[in-house]
């Protein structure tokens, strides 16, 4: 029995898809892209009209047969890859080499619900040539840039390398960061701060003194030096003298100034600021968020996750106000739908932002039993933040007080005036924050739910300090990108687009220019050398002006504005702009550059100068980066940032032994005992390394020890770890303290817990360690569990469970570890009693809020569409297949004689 073929890019799309169509279609999957340019040469004929040439992968031989075999059961083909660029030039790719003889079709939709794939099959279309063009456009251009550029990166920085369009000016804005911090120069500036016991309790800010303004961090440059007028710096010895000068001063309320303010929702998700918010809130990398965002889409849970759109469909916006209103009521739902326009230059406005698949949205507390881990956490992020995108705008007051004091200083027989400012605020209806709210870059910033009261205060009021505190500061260099800024920098600047960044994220780190540190991006002193040749001999490539105008120009192409062949004329063979000024091309620029480029000059950094005025350079090698200073050398411990490697540290690494340093022999083994500096810093080794034998022990130096005064007794107990701890009773697995590049930590079969200290790893018993594994699991950076603001006596009634006052973000609430009940109206956190927390929870509990939240769908299972006959169908006219030619309009096979196409329509994706 002849049936339709389904052809899609993955394997559980592929299942997913099956099961919705039912048994009259098979559904096979490409596993992504079947052929590209070659890996090695150009793959582009640039003296005929740019034309490429494919390649089938060598691993997807196999695949393009077993289609070839399904194909010849079928009376149809449908073509079901993803709806953006990408996913139309794989299905043109694999026309042209299925070459199939019966009727096919474009299968397009951007979530796989029942719904939309039933419609995909009745509403199928021809290809869009104009998206084919769009995406082989950008693939011709990147490797006209990146394949004759890394050549040149090869000849002279290293092997191995390479250059790209969009990953260079990244690199680049990785380096200029990591290059200021170099240059920064902390200032030191003090202030004051007083607290008052009024109710509530407050605290205010030193802001002038004597009519000048309190410099504060923000007046400084990156020289150090105050950059306005009418600023006085602290010291702290005037800081300290002001302090005892307000003892017992009274302090005058001279202004109280409130205001309303409104907070508006942000815009529903896009590729780029789920990428952002996946790092900022999950603290997964941008390649974890689109893996974990590819899975659920290919689930069925959410919509097509490659888009640079903010829009949402009619059925969208209904699912998220009629779920708004049922789980948080009426007045949380605005008078109309919210309606975002676009963020991007590019944006498809006929694609929807990323938000949950359906017409009505799961809630995540429903999905418990079939997500898990990422997958829910990344679910319940789109959930909150579609759902949030359509809520009532946040309400609050914004309350300003300024006060005056004179200071008595010692030496002086005049009072000094002093002025001090606080500020608070108060969130009057959260709207919109109740469901969500936008993480921040800076970790320390304040989020926009967090409130901060102030007492009632009157002009004229007299109000005496509980406390007055000196508080000293110093300057900070500007904090490194992380995935999430650097997306957030890329897409300001207009570069790349929203699909490209995870890749981009990615590569730069497998390429060895970035690395992390916590979650910044430092550059590798390679990225350094790269850069500079880049600046120096290719500046366009690396400007982003000009690689924004380029991103704009390839969209043009893509939309028929602008023709493929000439501008890509310009780019690679360059022309005369009139009045004798010529623009080189890339071409002339790759060929002359090999001879204008300085390696040495190129590969070295400056660091400083020694005493004697003698230079101090970095460079990367081929062993990793070194110091050099005239004939000699030192390794650089690669886990240094940059900004960590001055003159003093330079001429510490230059000092430092350069062999190896005998400490005596192992009692056990009879084996040397040796202290070396390494690649990633100095370590201690268990005898020599012997071609053939198994690699000797060897074992990182603790941070309070150098080679200089490390003894026998401290390397061997260094190559005594990993320590075993002892078992776990219950799996019997071992438990293990050990040495990591983030520290001393805990290790039990997979799993691992942070140590405070390293000495740990020698005294931390097996009880001690159960208690450790028995606290939830922190990320790195992540802050502890705030404590309970107080513990009540006995246990509740019903679950038998201990009673807690927590703080939560919309204030203390009462728990027994399963149900939660906010304090109500008379409560508060020191009066509250055992017997009225647990008629708080009983209430909750009677209120069954979780029936609402976690309500299931009716899931009345639809039967597959039935079978369509290619009997009396017939086929949309074709063309037959021809070799590919830029500068020529596409042919795709079809069924009898070819056709000529019709002239393509503009670009989507």
């Amino acid at each position: 029995m002849a049936r339709s073929l389904v052809i899609v890019e993955s394997p559980a799309k592929a299942r997913t898809i099956e099961g919705i169509l039912g048994d009259d279609y098979v559904v096979e999957s490409s596993i992504g892209h079947i052929r590209d340019l070659p890996a090695k040469g150009l793959g582009v004929d640039v003296e005929d009209g740019f034309t490429p040439t494919y390649e089938v992968y060598a691993g997807k031989k196999d695949v393009l047969r077993r289609l070839r075999a399904a194909l010849k059961d079928a009376d149809e083909l449908y073509l079901a890859t993803d709806e953006d660029r990408e996913g139309e030039a794989i299905s043109w790719h694999l026309l042209e080499e299925l070459k199939p003889t019966i009727p096919y079709k474009r299968m397009v939709f951007h979530e796989i619900t029942p719904g939309a794939i039933r419609r995909a099959v009745d509403e199928g279309r021809d290809i869009d040539e104009g998206m084919v063009d769009a995406q082989e456009s950008r693939r011709i251009v990147d490797r006209l840039f990146g394949y004759p550029v890394s050549s040149v990166l090869w000849r002279k920085v290293n092997q191995g390398l390479s250059a790209g369009r969009v990953q260079s000016p990244a690199i680049r804005l990785v380096v200029v960061r990591e290059r200021e911090r170099m240059a920064f120069v902390s200032a030191d500036h003090w202030d004051l701060s007083a607290g008052f016991a009024t109710d509530p309790a407050f605290s205010c800010g030193l802001v002038g003194v004597a009519g000048d303004k309190v410099a504060q961090g923000r007046d400084f440059d990156a020289t150090g030096t105050v950059t306005r007028d009418g600023v006085v710096v602290l010291d702290q010895a005037r800081a300290e003298a002001l302090r005892d000068g307000l003892d017992q001063a009274t302090f005058t309320v001279t202004s109280v100034e409130e205001k309303p303010f409104t907070s508006r929702p942000k815009p529903p998700f896009m590729t780029s600021t789920l990428q952002q918010e996946g790092g900022r809130k999950l603290r997964m990398s941008s390649s974890q968020v689109m893996r974990v965002a590819q899975e659920l889409y290919q689930g069925g849970y959410i919509t097509y996750m490659r888009t640079d759109s903010t829009n949402l469909s009619e059925t969208a916006v209904r699912a998220a106000r009629s779920q708004i209103q049922s789980l948080y009521g009426r007045e949380y739902v605005p008078d109309g739908p919210r309606v975002y326009a676009k963020r991007s230059k590019g944006a498809q406005e006929a694609h929807e932002a990323i938000r949950p698949a359906g017409e009505t949205f799961r809630t995540p507390e429903s999905l418990r039993g079939e997500l898990r881990g990422d997958s829910l956490a990344l679910y319940d992020l789109v959930w909150k933040r579609t759902v949030a995108s359509q809520m009532a705008d946040a309400r609050g007051r914004s309350l300003s007080v300024r006060l005056a004091a004179d200071a008595t200083e010692a030496g002086s027989t005049e009072a000094t005036p002093t002025e001090w400012t606080a500020s608070g605020r108060t969130i009057t209806f959260p709207g919109y924050m109740r469901a969500y709210v936008e993480g921040a870059d800076d970790p320390d910033a304040q989020l926009d739910d967090r409130e901060s009261l102030l007492p009632p205060l009157t002009e004229g009021q007299t109000l005496t300090a509980t406390e007055v505190e000196a508080r000293g500061h110093t300057t900070s260099p500007p904090a490194r990108y992380t995935e999430a800024s650097l997306v957030k920098r890329l897409e300001e600047l207009g570069i790349g687009r929203p699909s490209t960044y995870a890749s981009i994220m990615q590569v730069i780190q497998d390429r060895g220019y970035v690395w992390k540190k916590g979650t910044a991006l430092v550059p590798s002193w390679t990225a350094f050398a790269v850069v500079k040749l880049l600046e120096e001999h290719f500046t366009d490539l690396v400007d982003y002006a000009y690689t924004a105008r380029m991103e704009d120009e390839l969209d043009q192409i893509a939309a028929r504005s602008l023709e493929r062949e000439p501008w890509l004329k310009r780019f690679w063979f360059g022309e005369d702009e009139g009045a004798g000024e010529v623009s080189p091309g890339l071409k002339r620029l790759v060929d002359e550059a090999p001879e204008a480029i300085d390696a040495a000059a190129i590969n070295s950094t400056l660091i400083g100068a020694d005493e004697d005025g003698q230079p101090i350079v970095v460079k990367p090698g081929k062993f990793g980066p070194y110091v050099r200073r005239g004939d000699d050398t030192a390794s650089v411990p690669e886990d240094l940032p940059p900004d960590e490697l001055d003159v003093a540290k330079a001429l510490e690494l230059l000092a430092a032994p350069k062999g190896d340093k005998p400490l005596g022999t192992d009692p056990d083994t009879g084996l040397e005992v040796l202290a070396r500096a390494g690649r990633f810093g100095p370590y201690v080794q268990l005898g020599e390394l012997v071609d053939g034998a198994e690699k000797p022990k060897t074992s990182s130096l603790l941070s309070t020890m150098t080679l200089d005064d490390i003894t026998l007794d401290d390397a061997l107990r260094l190559l005594s770890l990993p320590r075993v701890v002892g078992q776990d009773p219950e799996t019997g697995e071992d438990i293990t303290a050990q040495n990591g590049r983030y520290g001393p930590y805990l290790k039990k079969g997979t799993d691992s817990r942070s140590l405070e200290t390293e000495e740990q790893m020698f005294t931390v018993t097996l009880e001690e360690a159960q208690r450790i594994f028995a606290q939830p699991k922190r990320g790195r950076g992540q802050r502890a569990p705030a404590p309970p603001l107080r513990e009540l006596p006995g246990t509740d009634p019903v679950s038998g469970q201990p009673i807690v006052v927590k703080d939560g973000r919309f204030g203390p609430y009462v728990t027994d570890g399963d149900v939660n009940a906010s304090l109500r109206k008379g409560d508060t956190v020191e009066s509250i009693t055992p017997e009225r927390a647990a008629e708080l929870l009983q209430d909750r509990r009677d209120r069954g809020p979780s029936k609402k939240r976690g309500a299931k769908k009716k899931a009345a299972k639809k039967k597959a569409p039935a079978k369509k006959k290619a009997a009396g169908k017939k086929a949309p006219a074709k063309k037959k297949a021809a070799k590919k030619k830029a500068a020529a309009k596409k042919k795709a096979p079809a069924k009898g004689a070819a056709a000529k196409k019709a002239s393509p329509g503009s670009s989507d994706g």
